[in-house]
C-alpha cells in the first residue's frame, strides 16, 4: 500500500474525483481514459453526481458496475454545487493524493499522471494547473481572471498563483478539508488555511466535447461570494472605509454650506442637495448589502443547511485488469 511522508498508509495512490452534471455524453469517455493510466500505487474514480437533470446517473452506474478500475458512484439528492459535490467525493477518497477534475474532458487525461507525479515526487500537499491558452468562451475567461484577481486580494496565496478546478492535493490536505461542515465550501479558500506547499505546473487545455459550460453568469456571481464573505472581512473593511469616506466628505459639504452663509450668498440648491442624498443612500444600501450577505450566510449556516445529502452511493469494487 502507498505511504504518505507522515508514514500512514492509503489503500491506493490515487484518488480521482469528478463531479458530474450534464456529463452522460463525455463521463464514460473520461473513466475510459482514465482507465488506461498506470500511476504509481494505483488509482480509483470516485464520480458524484450534483442533482444532474439528463441521464449523467444511469451512465454512472452502468460505469460502476463495469469499471475496470475501482470505481465509486455516489448521487446527491439535488443540485448543491460543483464545490460541494467535490467535497462529498473526497470524504470518499482513499488515495494518498487526490485529484479534482471536470467532466467534460478540456483537462486531458494523460495530463494526470503528470500533474500526480509533480505533487508525490515534489513533496507538495497542492498542485494547481495552469494553461498557456484556454478554451473557454471569453467572458468565462474574463470571470476567471476577475475571480483569481479577487482570490489575490482576500486570501493568503501566493500572487499571481492561478486557481484551477484541475488539481491535486495530498491526503493531509484533504483530511483537513473535509472537516468544514458548512453549506458554503469554497475549496481553494479551505486550502489556503490548511497549508503554503503549494505548487504549479502547465498542462493542456482543450475545446468541450459536447454541450456548453455549466457556469452561467449567475453561478460564476455566487463563486464570488463565497470566496469574498467565507475566506475574509475585507468587504466588511471596505464598508466601513466607505462610511468614514462619506462622512468626510459630508463634513466637506457643511463646511462649504457655513461658508456660503457667512459671506452672504445663497446656499447650493435642490440639485446639490439631491446628488448628496442619493450618494450616501447609495454607499448605506452597499453597506447594508454586505452585512445582510454575512448575516444570512450565518444564519444559513447555523440553521443546519446542508452542505450536500447523499441519496446512493454505490462503493467501489477492487477489480483486476
Amino acid at each position: 500500500m502507498p505511504t504518505t511522508a507522515a508514514g500512514t498508509t492509503h489503500p491506493v495512490g490515487l484518488t480521482i474525483v469528478v463531479p458530474v452534471y450534464r456529463g452522460a455524453a463525455t463521463v464514460g469517455a473520461l473513466v475510459a481514459e482514465l482507465s488506461k493510466l498506470r500511476p504509481e500505487g494505483g488509482l480509483e474514480i470516485v464520480l458524484v453526481n450534483d442533482g444532474s437533470p439528463d441521464n449523467s446517473g444511469d451512465v454512472c452506474r452502468d460505469l460502476a458496475r463495469s469499471a475496470t478500475v475501482p470505481l465509486t458512484y455516489i448521487e446527491h439528492a439535488r443540485n448543491f454545487g460543483e464545490h460541494n459535490a467535490v467535497m462529498t467525493g473526497l470524504r470518499h477518497a482513499r488515495g494518498a493524493y487526490v485529484i479534482t477534475m471536470d467532466d467534460d474532458l478540456q483537462n486531458p487525461p494523460e495530463e494526470v499522471v503528470k500533474l500526480y507525479d509533480h505533487a508525490r515526487l515534489g513533496g507538495f500537499d497542492v498542485v494547481y494547473t495552469r494553461y498557456a491558452v484556454k478554451e473557454h468562451e471569453g467572458w468565462r475567461n474574463l470571470g476567471s481572471r476577475f475571480a483569481n484577481w479577487v482570490a489575490d486580494q482576500l486570501m493568503d496565496k501566493p500572487k499571481g498563483l492561478y486557481l484551477s478546478s484541475f488539481r491535486c492535493m495530498s491526503a493531509l490536505a484533504v483530511a483537513e478539508v473535509v472537516k468544514y461542515r458548512g453549506p458554503y465550501p469554497y475549496i481553494d479558500g479551505l486550502l489556503m488555511q490548511v497549508t503554503q506547499r503549494l505548487d504549479s505546473i502547465e498542462v493542456k487545455h482543450f475545446a468541450r466535447a459536447e454541450g456548453r459550460s455549466n457556469y452561467t453568469m449567475r453561478r460564476l456571481i455566487r463563486l464570488w461570494l463565497n470566496l469574498a464573505t467565507n475566506f475574509s472581512v475585507l468587504p466588511l473593511r471596505l464598508a466601513v472605509v466607505a462610511g468614514v469616506g462619506m462622512g468626510f466628505l459630508g463634513l466637506i459639504a457643511a463646511a462649504w454650506v457655513v461658508f456660503e452663509a457667512l459671506i452672504g450668498e445663497t446656499p447650493s440648491g435642490w440639485a446639490s442637495l439631491m446628488t448628496v442624498t442619493l450618494l450616501i443612500a447609495g454607499v448605506q444600501f452597499i453597506i447594508l448589502g454586505v452585512l445582510g450577505e454575512y448575516v444570512g450566510r450565518a444564519f444559513m449556516s447555523a440553521n443546519g443547511k446542508p452542505q450536500g445529502v447523499v441519496r446512493e452511493v454505490i462503493a467501489a469494487r477492487e477489480t483486476t485488469t
